[in-house]
């Protein structure tokens, strides 16, 4: 009875055991990656089976998928999708036949439709069974490689992904090329870095990569441009994406109505084309913001780099797995070495026994000898003489070798060739062990010699970026209508028969103003009350420091009035503020909303007091300083007030706006961030131009977008000419131009020569450009530079003129020299006093013990 009460196994306990075993086959059998080999199971089995097959010509992928079929324990169609993923990556296999577009995500022919063998890369680099060691494969009946020994950071070339049990890992690939490099630098004892690659080209933010570790991140993003007004073209699309989930994320989008296109073409084949056809009177920059933010033509890869190291898992930087990798192999090219010389070796051995044996003619010694123990105890004594150089002793082995030579090859042996041959062993030698003593050199020129021979068309795809912080508020569409419901102090959405304000975005927020003096912010939803006596409603942007509100208010039931001006840049949402003194019985009686800082003059009508002549006085907000939301203001009259009317709109009192181009992003911005371009206000515009030699004057909305084609960006001043120099091949001359642009948005052309020879060679805003003509020689002698100064040179002409020809002799090199100097004449500005101009930045003053308490 107790002997079967040991017997028994709890439930738990079996699941348990179970469970570890399974995980641990899952972990090292399938889904992570070898660090030595950088392949999971299934991929060394395909490429250990291709080589088996390998004859230089392509085999059918069914044929090659049946081979596998005898390492891998599991079914042909792992083992073909497997072949296909190796395959895409177009590093190792050489594919004929339809496998499928990464492009599109159209997957492969049939296995018996296509066709496969080994590139020339993989064959040099993942082979030698000399150095390979072999385990017996699942059912016992041959033996496969336990890793293969690859010359190369395969792993970070390739990428991989897979999800085991309990772990997972996504390690991004990279840069064959780049890879190379850092192998170098590496063994160079250089620090290196590398980043990620794709294929599928588009761009990449690596800010956070962290190293390829847990916790980083990277942002891929499709390239888009503008095709025309109403057109935008993707031709690059993120890693991981295709043609096809994008465009259904950007219909999703449409749909919700977070961007409004009209249509969506995919014209993709060999490269990626899909056209956004937009709207009539849509913004092309704010819809390439919003294709960013709400669409898959950027997305967020968290890389996970885990390998398998002495059969246990374990978590890696790329720097780790490089490093790893590279000096894995340098461990691999010096045992190849070390074999090698051990061949070479073995070879001079018997070479130099053999050319003793015959040029002695020991092998006369043989000839009485009548049993086999005699002829190698003649053989032996016979070379006694003549060993003693010899780098071994002759083994019995050795000896039968010697028995074994026909009689022809001793009749025809030449001892001069044997010499030849034996001094050119020596030489080879001595050549493996010059790599074995700087084996470090040795492996530079291995990675050297790999760069050269498979580098070609290798360049980086993916351009690294920093991207810009797109705030989705800003970009998203107005795709909703906003109603109020004043009588019972409703919002939202869904009020249809109330009154309507404005249109909005679904991701907004809403300020309301009440009259009590009291404030709330809330997100856009379909019904939210807000309370009674609602006075203002209106969008809110956090940080909006341009927006500034006047009020004058009443202090308590029968207080005095104070009049005061601020900014709302931080709040807790569905939280009131009261914006009074927080006497009971306040009251608001005179409240604007202003977008651009701008300040009325209002008249002050009292009530009748007995004490009072004047009833009615002026107020100008502009005397007023702006102030945090708490402040309590300044004092308007401690009488009673009948009412508040306008007397006269205001005008803007915010100094103008300083705006600086990040050229790392290609962007506008207000912070500081990159180079100053100006102070701008009203109708102020920055001038572009680009390499192709087109003009255009945009507005500075920090939503503008510039591409990598910008040549010069700054403040757009108009009288200020633009100087240019370009050649034309048809012409075979130089002509230089100087214009001025037309006050239009719209792009002014000023070089239109189409052909692939001409070009502009010179583009200056300055005011006295000066430019040096270098010659080549004519007839042998050298012409002297000539110094040219464009403003004396030509005139300003219009933008379509052809100009005047630079020079009638041949031009090698133009250089652009310093400007002359110039005396700018600076716009004056109407000044206001110092206790009269409240700037944006100097003026706003925030409660510290408010706004820094509820910012979010």
């Amino acid at each position: 009875m107790q002997d079967n009460q040991e017997s028994i196994k709890k439930v738990s306990g079996m699941y348990q055991e179970w469970f570890l075993d399974y995980a641990s086959y899952v972990i090292l059998e399938r889904a992570i990656p070898s660090i030595y080999d950088g392949l999971k199971p299934v991929q060394r089995r395909i490429l250990h089976s291709m080589r088996e097959l390998e004859d230089g010509r392509y085999n059918k992928v069914a044929n090659i998928v049946g081979n596998t079929m005898k390492y891998h324990p599991h079914g042909d169609m792992a083992i073909s999708d497997a072949m296909v993923q190796i395959g895409q990556k177009e590093l190792l296999i050489d594919m004929q036949g339809n496998w499928g577009n990464t492009y599109t995500g159209d997957r492969a022919a049939a296995s018996r439709y296509i066709e496969a063998r080994l590139t020339k890369f993989a064959l040099e680099v993942v082979y030698n069974p000399k150095t390979t060691k072999w385990q017996p494969s699942y059912d016992g009946r041959n033996k496969e490689p336990v890793d293969l020994p690859i010359k190369f950071p395969l792993l970070l070339a390739q990428g991989v992904e897979g999800i085991a049990v309990g772990l997972s890992t996504k390690i991004l690939p990279h840069n064959f090329i780049e890879l190379i490099d850092a192998s170098i630098a590496h063994l160079r004892g250089k620090k290196f870095q590398v980043f990620p690659d794709f294929l599928t080209a588009g761009s990449i933010d690596v800010s956070d990569y962290n190293d390829g570790l847990r916790g980083g991140k990277v942002r891929i993003r499709a390239k888009i441009s503008q095709e025309d007004k109403t057109i935008l073209k993707i031709t690059e699309i993120p890693f991981g994406t295709t043609t096809g989930s994008l465009i259904d994320s950007v219909l999703k989008a449409n749909d919700k109505g977070k961007i409004k296109i009209k249509k969506i073409e995919d014209n993709t084949a060999a490269e990626v084309e899909i056209l956004i056809h937009l709207v009539p009177g849509s913004s092309t920059d704010k819809t390439i913001d919003a294709l960013y933010a709400f669409t898959d033509c950027e997305i967020s890869v968290s890389p996970n780099a885990c390998v398998i190291t002495d059969q246990t898992p374990e978590f890696l930087t790329v720097t780790e797995i490089l490093t790893h990798n590279t000096n894995n192999t340098v461990k691999l090219l010096k045992s190849e070495l070390e074999i090698e010389l051990n061949e070479l070796q073995e070879q001079w051995h018997f070479s130099s026994l053999e050319r003793i044996f015959i040029e002695n003619r020991i092998y006369h010694d043989i000839e009485e000898e009548e049993t086999w123990e005699g002829v190698i105890s003649a053989i032996d004594k016979g070379l006694k003489p003549y060993i003693a150089h010899l780098i071994r002793p002759v083994t019995e082995e050795d000896i039968t070798r010697l028995t074994e030579i026909r009689i022809k090859r001793i009749s025809k042996f030449d001892l001069d060739k044997a010499q030849q041959f034996i001094e050119s062993l020596e030489e080879k030698i001595e050549n493996v062990r010059h790599h074995l003593a700087n084996l470090i050199d040795y492996a530079v020129e291995y990675f050297k010699s790999l760069k050269v021979k498979y580098g070609k068309g290798k360049e980086r795809k993916t351009e690294i970026r920093t991207f810009d912080t797109i705030d989705a508020s800003k970009v998203a569409v107005a795709n909703t209508r906003f109603y109020v419901d004043r009588e019972e102090g409703f919002i939202g959405t869904s009020l249809k028969k109330d009154e309507f304000l404005f249109e909005c975005s679904d991701i907004d927020d809403i300020i309301v103003f009440r009259a009590d003096g009291s404030m709330i912010v809330s997100k856009v939803e379909t019904k939210t009350f807000v309370g009674k006596g609602i006075i203002h409603i209106g969008i809110w942007h956090k940080n909006d420091k341009r927006t500034i509100y006047n009020m004058i208010y009443r202090d308590g039931k029968n207080g005095p009035a104070y009049q005061k001006r601020f900014a709302v840049t931080g709040i807790t949402r569905d939280k009131e503020y009261d914006l009074t003194a927080g006497n009971k019985g306040s009251e608001v009686l005179y409240f604007t909303a202003n977008p651009n800082g701008e300040a009325q003059v209002v008249s002050v009508i009292l009530k009748t007091h007995q004490r009072i002549k004047k009833l009615k006085f002026d107020l100008d907000f502009a005397d007023l300083t702006i102030k945090g939301r708490a402040s309590k203001g300044n004092l308007v009259t401690k009488y009673p007030v009948k009412k508040v009317e306008l007397k006269e709109e205001g005008v803007s009192t915010l100094a103008p706006r300083q705006i600086w181009f990040d050229p790392e992003v290609k962007r506008l911005n207000a912070d500081g961030l990159g180079i100053l371009l100006g102070s701008f206000k009203g109708d102020d515009k920055i001038l572009t131009i680009n390499k192709k030699g087109e003009a255009k004057l945009v507005s500075f909305e920090l939503s503008n977008r510039f591409d990598e084609e910008l040549e010069i960006i700054e403040k757009w001043k108009p009288n200020k000419p633009i100087s240019c120099v370009y050649y034309d091949a048809d012409k075979d001359k130089y002509f230089v131009k100087r214009f001025v642009l037309e006050d239009t948005l719209s792009p002014q052309t000023f070089f239109g020569l189409e052909d692939d020879k001409s070009s502009v060679k010179v583009i200056s805003t300055d005011y006295l450009p000066v430019i040096e003509l270098i010659f080549p020689k004519i007839k042998g002698i050298d012409k002297e530079p000539e110094v040219i100064n464009l403003e004396e040179f030509i005139t300003i002409k219009g933008i379509k003129a052809q100009g005047n020809q630079l020079t009638t002799y041949k031009v090698k090199h133009i250089n652009v020299l310093e400007p002359l100097p110039f005396e700018e004449i600076e716009e004056i500005e109407e000044e206001i006093e110092d206790d009269q101009q409240p700037t944006l930045f100097d003026r706003i003053e925030e409660d510290s013990n408010d706004e820094n308490s509820d910012s979010e």
